[in-house]
């Protein structure tokens, strides 16, 4: 009976759900078909046919937190007709046709850092949404939805792995064979149809009171006799590490920013979360009074440590991202040490606008970036009179090795981020081979003695030739590896922070590479740059007892001392095939 009962109450849940929000149930639904039909194609010979089935699968995500804004929206309104929901989901197609032709045309780094602010910016307000523009308890409705959605995970979790458990015993007692990929489409199912399901299940509706709902207790607990404590004793940590850094003036390269951006963010959650227990708890009083004015200091040394390297490097992607972040946490402090009773719902508000103010239009960290290394750029040609009629002349006999690598670096930059036909005067089908007859002088060699030496390592094309994919399930584009956020049932990514190659299934790591000794033997062997290296060189081959894999390199470019082991590798372009054994 009460297995009866529990299957009747997910029915339930799952009808409560299908009725409210049938249009986002559908789109969960079409990126599960998707990932199924995707791996089910594999392998895929045509690149463009797989780019574009992953576009597919990422518009119909993106179409799960942009139904639920609209939907939460047309809740709003007291009178509802047929034509204005009509209107509201045709609204919400034509956006994601919009999106798909322009701005997910491809799969780059623009177009993957752009759709990842743009779902941030759509499920934020899915979050405040319900709560424009004041109501009462915001702070008590986003936990409980946070407590819904941790509890959807635990269920999924149990789900599957009971699912997984009785496939198994299928296959290994009864003899029935189970596919190995059922497995995983189970996993796929059960994370984009029932998860979902259940979880909007419990989102309340417009007219649901939380004014009566207790805190949570083990929060309470948490934050408060926990969350808190660690964070004060870090924070005099950070401060006696920069009354150090002042005494010393000796700035970490590129730690500040890490040391402090997730402390910060951090920091403002738990101001946000122990809102409600102010007038009651002296302890999260104190805290909300004085932390925000205690963490400003700290922000300023983050700010003064990213001037030092935006004023030698230029701003790019990640130093912006970082300084708005930093701006963002600053405003927010600033509004909780002045005002008695903060708005809360002003937090995911305003950072909705900055995450798309940070990826769309003239302010966005891709035309700042690049607005700034071509100013970079030019200021050096000036410096170098390399610069007549708006045309950039050979280099003098004279320019300095230093500028040489600056220009080399930026343009690395542009050719492994953007395009080179972003850069200012460069005539028109430039390439990186073209720069000693462009500039004067080929890739400057770097001066290894220098933390911020570039590298660059190209590979001659001519003699590559058809490259042979038999041998191999997988093909992914290096482009992906970075910023590949989706939930794909073979997943590869890049760290560029360790320079750590990983490729997992179903969550489960199979495969990690630390690239550095690759590049290192290349440092050792050519120095800082060479140009048309042979396919075998630039080709890396490895294999443990899961998986083979074959890294083919058309570019690798970096900074660092090989003979000081300080290697920082910052791109690379090529392709990854894998065999799962």
């Amino acid at each position: 009976m009460k297995l009866l009962n529990q299957l009747k109450n997910i029915i339930t849940l799952f009808y409560r759900s299908m009725r409210r929000f049938p249009i986002t149930l559908l789109f969960s639904t079409a990126v599960a078909v998707m990932l199924i039909t995707i791996s089910e194609l594999q392998p895929i010979d045509n690149w463009d046919l797989e780019e574009t089935l992953f576009r597919i699968t990422m518009i119909f995500a993106l179409g799960i937190p942009l139904s639920l804004c609209l939907k939460l929206l047309w809740e709003r309104k007291e009178k509802r007709t047929l034509l204005e929901s009509s209107g509201f989901v045709m609204t919400g197609g034509l956006i994601l046709i919009l999106y798909y032709f322009f701005l997910l045309n491809e799969l780059n780094m623009v177009s993957i850092t752009r759709y990842t602010a743009v779902n941030l910016a759509f499920y934020l307000g899915f979050l405040f949404i319900p709560y424009l523009p004041r109501k009462d308890h915001f702070e008590m409705y986003i936990i409980k939805l946070g407590t819904g959605f941790i509890i959807t995970v635990v269920y999924t979790a149990v789900l599957y792995m009971g699912l997984v458990a009785i496939l198994f015993t299928l296959d290994a007692l009864l003899g029935v064979p189970v596919p190995g990929k059922l497995y995983q489409y189970t996993g796929v199912i059960l994370g984009c149809v029932f998860a979902p399901a259940y979880f909007l299940a419990g989102i309340p509706l417009k007219d649901h009171s939380l004014e009566h709902e207790n805190y949570l207790t083990v929060l309470k607990v948490l934050l408060l006799y926990i969350v808190i404590p660690l964070l004060t004793a870090y924070t005099a940590i950070l401060y006696i590490y920069f009354i150090k850094i002042i005494v010393s003036w000796e700035w970490p390269i590129g730690l500040v920013s890490h040391l402090v951006l997730w402390y910060a963010l951090i920091v403002t959650a738990v101001l946000f979360l122990i809102t409600p227990l102010r007038d009651e708890n002296k302890w999260s009083n104190i805290f909300s009074k004085w932390m925000p004015i205690s963490i400003l200091p700290i922000l300023i040394m983050m700010f003064i440590s990213m001037g030092i390297r935006i004023n030698a490097y230029g701003i790019t992607e990640n130093r912006y991202y970082v300084v708005v972040m930093g701006l963002w946490i600053f405003g927010i402090m600033v509004y909780y040490a002045l005002i008695k009773k903060p708005l809360n719902i002003l937090l995911p508000t305003t950072l909705a606008i900055i995450a798309l103010l940070s990826v769309l239009g003239p302010l966005s960290s891709y035309s700042i970036s690049t607005l700034s290394q071509n100013n970079r750029l030019e200021a050096i040609l000036l410096k170098n009179n390399m610069l007549a009629d708006g045309k950039i002349q050979a280099a003098p006999a004279d320019i300095s090795k230093e500028d040489k690598i600056e220009i080399s670096g930026i343009l690395a930059y542009f050719n492994t981020k953007h395009s080179l036909s972003d850069v200012r005067y460069l005539p028109e089908g430039f390439n990186m081979n073209d720069m000693e007859e462009v500039f004067g002088f080929p890739y400057e060699e770097p001066d290894l003695s220098s933390p911020e030496d570039f590298f660059f390592f190209t590979r001659n094309e001519a003699e590559v030739g058809a490259v042979d994919i038999k041998e191999y399930d997988y093909m992914f584009d290096a482009g992906i590896l970075y910023y590949d956020t989706a939930d794909h049932p073979l997943k590869a990514d890049f760290d560029e922070e360790s320079a750590i190659l990983r490729i997992s299934q179903q969550g489960l790591l199979l495969y990690e590479k630390d690239l550095n000794p690759f590049v290192k033997e290349l440092l050792e062997k050519h120095g800082g740059q060479k140009d048309d290296l042979s396919a075998e060189e630039m080709t890396l081959l490895d294999e443990n007892e899961k998986i083979e894999v074959k890294l083919s390199f058309k570019a690798i470019h970096g900074s660092g001392d090989a003979a000081a082991d300080n290697i920082v590798l910052r791109g690379f372009e090529g392709y990854l095939f894998v065999k799962i054994k």
